[in-house]
């Protein structure tokens, strides 16, 4: 089985990190191809941000459908490009926050999700509403960490979202934590056992629902929303 995994921003030790996290949860046979496109921002911060990845995400999107892989991981937990992604490709396309959630809510009553920058609080609760989840979040935060701070060995972004879930935990009464960010893929085992509270990573998340789909025969229905893009000059 091969799963795609994109990184929609264009930082390279991002998606190498991705590519770990995702690799490390994978099943024995699972071969894990993960990807950032040579255009587009540097970091997914807020809705500007998103529309300029898009582009870049789909061209990725179409190079593993070309090359035939069994599913796609979009790695930005605002699911960037999310629908466009699946109207474009016939193997499932799984957003990590979309995964992470419906993981949580399986898991927890109540969950808390602890993200990079307050600009993505909106976009977050957006999403949850979509989905139908918003009931069962207690609460979207903000540690206020740079999305590249957390490429930064010598920043103080583990400590501020570790401070972050400590407060989801008591002033939220969470049960779980939902990570708010791709880049944070590598805390969840060290934070879990810290604070003594269930840790969704997105990218983990969306690889096993990858799996999942994917090892059922389960392709993106073509039959109506995700229908193929017609054909058309697009500039």
């Amino acid at each position: 089985m091969r799963i795609l995994v994109i990184n929609p921003n264009t930082t390279a030790s991002m998606t190498a990190k991705i590519g770990a996290a995702a690799r490390a949860v994978a099943s024995p046979g699972t071969v894990i191809t993960a990807v950032n496109p040579l255009r587009g921002p540097a970091s997914i911060e807020g809705y500007y941000d998103e529309a300029f990845s898009v582009p870049g995400l789909l061209e990725e999107i179409a190079k593993g459908e070309a090359a035939g892989v069994d599913g796609h991981v979009i790695a930005c937990f605002d699911d960037t490009g999310l629908e466009a992604a699946r109207s474009l490709a016939t193997a499932p396309v799984i957003g990590i926050g979309e995964a992470a959630f419906h993981m949580a809510s399986l898991l927890a009553h109540r969950f808390s999700v602890v993200t990079t920058l307050s600009r993505s609080i909106a976009a977050i609760e957006t999403n949850l509403m979509k989905y139908g989840l918003i009931a069962r979040c207690a609460r979207v935060r903000a540690a206020e960490v740079p999305v590249l701070a957390l490429e930064d060995p010598h920043s103080d972004a583990r400590a501020r979202i570790s401070e972050e879930i400590e407060r989801a935990k008591i002033e939220d009464r969470a049960e779980a934590i939902v990570l708010g960010c791709a880049g944070m893929a590598d805390l969840a085992a060290d934070l879990t056992a810290r604070h003594g509270v269930v840790v969704v990573d997105g990218v983990s998340a969306a690889v096993k629902l990858a799996e999942g789909l994917a090892a059922l025969g389960l392709r993106t229905s073509k039959s109506g929303a995700y229908a193929p893009p017609l054909e058309k000059a697009r500039g």
